[in-house]
């Protein structure tokens, strides 16, 4: 059942998320934002007419990531012996980044301020980062004596490569938006007035191409993160195999001849 704590907005084709507690800085181990988010990516995996997705922050922060006053009081999402924490983990934090990572549609993280340790690497699950000018990205789990528990260790050497994610982890330092651009972490930084309306300019370019196509193109992404190149030539071979028996496709070469915009229907 979906909560305030996320908003969820459809205009056409482009979903937006809000995490929607900024009196607490969106804190993404927050029991409501979890269970919000959940709900959230599970809707949008049933929803065929959703082409893109663009998740961002309430007030002046994306996310600061874990309650440390819970952690401090071993309550809440902290509490319990380490099985339990353990289990919690599984069923939390990691279930709800594995189901945005695993989002068929392309996603886009609008960060508008401060992306700290778990906050961050919901980011680095998103196939697009788009920075606010006042934006600061920070793997910081060290700092407080952690490790990432829910999957940065994977995503974010991917993100930036294996050397500036080493740095940022063992460090825990935070880096701003100019620094992240350089680094490739995001694709670009824009004014932060501007941030959700480039963001949403980004997702109808997106959205203005073959739905069953951008899932297609998007799942051979993921694949050649984790497979040798011939296997994903035989994969690619398949999908595309399909491609050319698609209406959209047809309709797509048809449109270039006719010199007009295509109408894309998802068949």
């Amino acid at each position: 059942m979906m909560t305030d704590a996320v908003l969820y907005r459809q205009q056409e084709h482009i979903v937006t998320l809000t995490l929607n507690k900024p009196e607490s800085r969106n804190l993404v181990t927050d029991a409501e934002i979890l269970a919000g988010l959940n709900d959230a990516f599970d809707r949008v995996g049933s929803d065929g007419s959703v082409r893109c997705v663009i998740l961002t922050g309430a007030g002046k922060t994306f996310s600061g990531g874990g309650n440390l006053k819970e952690m401090r009081d071993r309550s809440g999402s902290f509490a319990g012996a380490p099985a339990e924490l353990r289990d919690r983990y599984r069923r939390g934090i990691q279930q709800t980044i594995a189901k945005l990572y695993h989002l068929e549609v392309p996603t886009i993280a609008a960060v508008n301020g401060p992306a700290y340790g778990a906050g961050f690497d919901v980011t680095c699950a998103c196939d697009i980062r788009i920075a606010a000018q006042s934006a600061v990205f920070a793997e910081n789990f060290v700092k407080v004596g952690i490790i990432s528990g829910d999957g940065g260790s994977w995503l974010l050497p991917r993100a930036i490569g294996l050397s500036r994610a080493a740095e940022m982890t063992f460090t825990g330092d935070p880096i701003d938006a100019g620094t992240a651009l350089s680094w490739g972490l995001v694709s670009r930084v824009v004014p932060d007035d501007d941030l959700l309306s480039e963001a949403a300019k980004v997702a109808e370019r997106i959205a203005a191409n073959p739905p069953r196509h951008l899932r297609m193109s998007k799942r051979l992404l993921r694949e050649s993160q984790n497979v040798q190149f011939d296997t994903l030539l035989e994969m690619a071979a398949g999908l595309q195999s399909l491609c050319h028996q698609t209406r959209d496709h047809e309709e797509a070469v048809q449109a270039f001849f006719e010199k007009r915009p295509p109408k894309f229907t998802g068949d």
